[in-house]
């Protein structure tokens, strides 16, 4: 994705439709008052209906945040910045990832919006029972809390000046925004 000029001010428009363009937008805490109830209903159902265990619950759990980096690598390293020529991908692409990359300082988009993140939690929430079975009571929460804690850390990057102690880590993904959107 290459821009003409990075934004650091004002938004752009991807939908002439106000609705559309509506539900392209979040805030962290629609997102946190969509998934915690979902991650604490989980754990609860997965132990007491399931039979789950709590030291089984608390390995899945940890699985599953440490499987959202790795997601998250995946699906950024390979889908966010895919090399396309078709119109239609570029628009895709720019759509999904590319306004971001542009405007990164957009508050409203620095979370998935609710809509493309509930159907996109079914199908992996779906796969990831008919991988695990039951289970995946216990290991998709870790996923949405370590999607939770990734999307928090992501926001305070680009919405507030860094605490010292993580200057180097606001750099790096500064550098990956304005110098080398590839890496």
């Amino acid at each position: 994705m290459e821009f003409d000029k990075i934004k650091n001010k004002g938004q752009a428009r991807l939908f002439k439709n106000d609705y559309l363009e509506m539900m392209t937008k979040t805030h962290p805490f629609v997102v946190y008052c969509m998934y915690f109830p979902v991650i604490v209903f989980m754990l609860y159902y997965g132990a007491a209906h399931k039979g789950i265990s709590a030291g089984t619950e608390t390995l899945l759990f940890l699985g599953g945040v440490l499987f959202w980096t790795f997601f998250e690598y995946l699906m950024h390293r390979f889908l966010f910045h895919m090399i396309v020529s078709s119109p239609r991908a570029v628009r895709f692409v720019y759509t999904m990832h590319g306004v971001h990359h542009e405007y990164p300082r957009d508050k409203e988009r620095l979370f998935m919006p609710p809509v493309p993140s509930l159907i996109l939690a079914c199908i992996i929430f779906g796969t990831m029972h008919f991988f695990m079975g039951w289970y995946a009571l216990s290991f998709f929460p870790g996923f949405l809390f370590g999607y939770i804690l990734y999307g928090s850390m992501h926001f305070a990057i680009h919405a507030f000046a860094p605490p010292r102690w993580l200057k180097a880590l606001w750099r790096n993904h500064h550098l990956h925004h304005y110098k080398a959107p590839d890496k």
